[in-house]
């Protein structure tokens, strides 16, 4: 499994003493009293499981992770670097990074959805696809879905309620604003776990764009040419 910093730190621990996936497989999957397996298929199993577990750990982390705890301040050099590299990774070399500086701004960038670039969404949409392909010729479809929606769950939850105390910091109370940003954090962590479910690299443009919401980043979108980091 490539590594993409914090999650595959719990993604590659397949040892954790809390192995459990977090959701049920389904029964044809996992059929304890089958007489008739033996250790090469045992060890088949688990390896076929491996990119599921890499999920479900990604669910715990999302669960856990400081969203949205460095939003408003400078942009560190390496946060820059994966901007660029994200935008980039997405097609658009030219695009500039631009910081959005609290959450008043972020607020006003949101609301210029109508310049939003549909072709930065759609080159998300055909990665997401193309991934979400690949995933699934490597896992049973009922559990990637199972494990994708509970990995986009955790990350909304812990989400939202960082955003509300993060945005309440700065004296603002946008509840429009605050479930923009619990969605856009459960949107990264969704497309991450499809990097880690279709065994993807360290360098995907989503494995990129989860890195800058680990470092507690808002990536606003593009608009026009700029992508707008808070």
């Amino acid at each position: 499994m490539p590594k993409i910093t914090k999650i595959v730190e719990v993604a590659n621990d397949i040892e954790d003493e809390d192995d459990d996936l977090g959701f049920e497989l389904d029964a044809d999957d996992s059929d304890a009293n089958d007489s008739d397996g033996d250790d090469d298929d045992d060890a088949a199993m688990s390896g076929d499981l491996d990119g599921l577990r890499a999920v479900a750990r990604l669910a715990k982390l999302a669960g856990r992770i400081d969203w949205f705890a460095a939003v408003g301040r400078p942009l560190a050099p390496a946060e820059h670097a994966d901007a660029a590299d994200y935008v980039a990774g997405l097609g658009f070399p030219d695009v500039q990074v631009g910081r959005v500086e609290d959450w008043r701004a972020a607020a006003a960038v949101a609301a210029e959805t109508p310049d939003w670039g549909e072709d930065w969404w759609q080159a998300e949409e055909q990665m997401r696809k193309a991934l979400l392909d690949e995933a699934l010729a490597l896992n049973p479809e009922h559990d990637l879905m199972v494990a994708l929606t509970h990995v986009s769950a955790m990350a909304k939850e812990n989400a939202q309620v960082r955003a509300t105390a993060a945005a309440a910091r700065q004296g603002i109370s946008n509840a429009v604003l605050v479930k923009a940003a619990a969605d856009a954090a459960a949107q990264a962590a969704y497309q991450a776990a499809l990097v880690l479910a279709a065994d993807g690299e360290a360098d995907h443009p989503f494995a990129v764009k989860f890195r800058l919401f680990e470092a507690g980043r808002l990536p606003l979108g593009i608009t026009g040419s700029t992508f707008n980091l808070f």
